[in-house]
């Protein structure tokens, strides 16, 4: 980045000084709110968000009503940190990717907003600090889940499995499901079954979520060197895939339900379920007939079907 300073000029009239722009000499000074803005970017604010939407229902359930706030306020906030951890790092892993894709080449590291220096040392940074608060405030298991999926997103999935294989997606969704065995460790410091069989509907849901949009995507990952699956298989593998996790990730919510839960938590699951296996056939017929596909309404619609099954969870536990 080149640096600039400022100094006089006389002109030959004698008019006063002049001030112009001379490259090569001090840095500029930068907006403060702007690398703000960028370190909250790297740490992927639309993702926490997601990760704390399944965690306060699964605790709620584990607690058979309103857990201690105080509990509920210790893990929102060291599981938003430890996200945002795990983002960052993984950020700073794919930076060379990133710099090539269109979709984000943005971010703050292509951008040369934030180095990757700066980058590592706060992801580091807000992994101990999240892993410290869940170990001090919750107990061992809940801080060692914690630490384990920062480790495994990050060193398993980001450094190896994305790069190497096209089921990524799969693997990695341990992950993505890991803050509800987190939150229901955090409550009782043990793990039922209802709390894996919640971990295997967040795990299977990100199949259908994530394989619309790397879809969408798919020359970018190309172009990366990236094996997503629509980008190695055929699109009749990738909708099979979808419809095949599609209909694991309903029926694996409908199996929560004799697992303590009423019709609060039946209802309201069997019909976004119904509405989500409805939309992944959509696709697949769309993709079947040669006509134009939209794989993000299915990724949206995903989306939406998770909070509103989670909030079911919630709503159960509450009544």
């Amino acid at each position: 980045m080149s640096m600039i300073t400022e100094r006089p000029v006389s002109d030959s009239a004698g008019q006063p000084p002049v001030r112009t722009v001379v490259e090569g000499s001090v840095a500029p000074r930068r907006d403060v709110r702007a690398v703000v803005r960028a370190y909250v970017a790297l740490t992927k604010p639309r993702i926490v968000e997601l990760l704390l939407v399944t965690t306060v229902p699964a605790m709620m359930l584990a607690a058979d009503g309103l857990p201690s706030l105080w509990l509920v306020a210790v893990v929102l906030v060291g599981g938003s940190l430890a996200a945002g951890a795990a983002s960052v790092i993984n950020c700073y892993i794919d930076r060379d990717i990133d710099q090539v894709m269109r979709r984000t080449k943005r971010r703050p590291l292509p951008a040369h907003t934030v180095s990757p220096r700066s980058a590592l040392i706060f992801g580091l940074t807000l992994a101990v600090v999240s892993v410290a608060l869940m170990a001090v405030f919750t107990n061992l298991l809940a801080a060692g889940l914690t630490l384990a999926a920062i480790v495994y997103y990050d060193l398993i999935y980001t450094l190896w499995l994305k790069r190497t294989t096209a089921a990524n997606t799969f693997w990695g969704g341990a992950c993505g499901a890991a803050p509800v065995l987190i939150g229901w460790a955090a409550v009782t410091g043990s793990l039922a079954p209802a709390a894996w069989a919640l971990f295997g509907v967040v795990f299977f849901w990100q199949m259908p979520h994530f394989y619309p949009l790397a879809m969408k995507y798919k020359d970018d990952y190309a172009r990366a060197g990236i094996p997503m699956l629509p980008v190695v298989a055929s699109t009749r593998r990738v909708n099979a895939e979808i419809l095949i996790f599609t209909w694991l990730t309903v029926l694996t919510s409908l199996a929560v339900w004799p697992l303590g839960m009423s019709l609060v938590y039946g209802l309201p699951t069997l019909v976004v379920g119904g509405v989500l296996v409805v939309e992944a056939h959509k696709l697949a017929r769309r993709a079947a007939s040669g006509q134009a596909v939209k794989p993000m309404r299915l990724f949206h619609w995903s989306t939406t079907y998770l909070t509103i099954v989670f909030a079911a969870v919630a709503l159960d536990a509450l009544l």
